[in-house]
């Protein structure tokens, strides 16, 4: 039976160089970087020297980087202390974000009182960028808006250059989930107009528990985990000096062969829609997934041409199958609302219908997606194997 994984949205397979790095660092620098001795020092100099080179790759200052135990936590804290430190009293997002943005912003509203504004979503699924120039103008409330650059279910990409220039031009704050985008694609936060963004090491083949939050200086934010004076007073906690070093390595290995692994990645993405497309009449992609512009390279999200009950056999049948992929976000997964995402972006008749997010990396192959595809063509045609 294949072994195919397809759900490189939720997680990437790890680097074997990333894998090296990391048992040296456990094993060979296992100091407490805020201990003064050499052993202390070596780890110190370590997560400097990291922290400088993913600055250096981003176009950021070090002391933006701020290491963190993924983008859960990195969204959280900005959000949370944004309201706290900086006077936000308006919080705009839009309904489809992942939910580490969504449930802290819902959360914040009930716990402080701040005003809560989704904005309203065009024909493919995108921000409506009229509307939240309306939302932006309400009135002259203090405010922060958070939308992701790539949606994780349906792969929409946003244009965050324009969205960050209307926010500075109504004094507004921007953040956004940059989760499935850093490591990605190229960033310059100098030119980009962004304050806040996040990223996890385990969505470009590093490790798990592991990220940071980029933080634009002089923004006046705070920590949220207090204790120690450990990541310039943004987290307090011993740095875990073994998943920093799992983290650079894994980003530079990323950004070094970022173009290479972005065109055969994106190759895999145009095959993959077109064998579905000639396999399965009747089949739909959600969103922009479907497209190469406007959608990122590495996933589709695709609505099957079967009844509800039909497709509640899929994700068991494909596993059977030895093909892994996920029913919209795996942070959803048990869920028996469905994807929130697509609740949001589909009519009624094609909720009903069952949808698979497939995401690729550059350790998949064609030979893998014509498996794939030959399976999802058989259930199709016999819903009952």
């Amino acid at each position: 039976m294949p072994n195919i994984y397809l759900d490189n949205a939720a997680t990437t397979p790890i680097r074997e160089a990333v894998v090296a790095c990391m048992s040296k660092a456990l094993t060979e620098c296992y100091g407490n970087p805020s201990s003064t001795h050499a052993f202390g020092r070596s780890a110190r100099t370590g997560i400097e020297q990291a922290r400088k080179a993913i600055a250096a790759r981003l176009g950021a200052k070090p002391g933006e980087i701020i290491f963190t135990s993924g983008g859960t936590e990195a969204d959280n804290m900005i959000l949370r202390c944004a309201v706290r430190d900086l006077g936000i009293r308006t919080l705009i997002t839009s309904r489809i974000e992942h939910h580490a943005v969504l449930h802290t912003a819902e959360a914040l509203a009930r716990e402080t009182g701040i005003r809560l504004e989704f904005v309203p979503l065009d024909g493919s699924g995108n921000p409506d960028m009229d509307a939240l120039e309306a939302l932006l103008k309400a009135d002259t409330s203090r405010k922060l808006v958070s939308l992701m650059h790539v949606n994780n279910e349906i792969g929409n990409m946003i244009d965050v250059q324009a969205v960050g220039q209307l926010c500075r031009d109504h004094e507004a704050l921007f953040h956004s989930d940059t989760v499935q985008s850093i490591g990605h694609f190229p960033w310059d936060f100098s030119q980009t107009p962004i304050d806040f963004a996040t990223a996890a090491a385990h969505k470009f083949h590093g490790p798990k528990g592991v990220g940071f939050a980029y933080i634009r200086r002089n923004t006046g934010l705070g920590g949220l985990i207090l204790g120690g004076a450990q990541e310039r007073g943004f987290r307090a906690g011993t740095e875990a000096y073994h998943n920093i070093m799992g983290l650079l390595t894994a980003f530079e290995a990323a950004y070094d062969n970022l173009e290479e692994e972005r065109q055969y990645v994106a190759g895999l993405k145009q095959y993959l829609v077109e064998q579905l497309r000639q396999a399965i009449p009747g089949v739909a992609f959600n969103g922009l997934s479907g497209e190469a512009e406007g959608s990122t390279y590495t996933l589709v999200n695709v609505r099957l041409p079967l009844s509800e009950s039909q497709g509640q056999l899929l994700l068991f049948h494909l596993d059977l199958k030895g093909i892994a992929c996920s029913k919209g976000s795996a942070c959803q997964s048990g869920a028996d609302s469905g994807s929130h995402v697509l609740n949001e972006i589909l009519d009624e008749d094609q909720r009903r219908q069952p949808s698979l997010r497939l995401s690729l990396s550059h350790y998949n192959t064609r030979e893998e997606i014509d498996t794939a595809v030959a399976v999802l063509k058989g259930f199709t045609e016999n819903p009952q194997v």
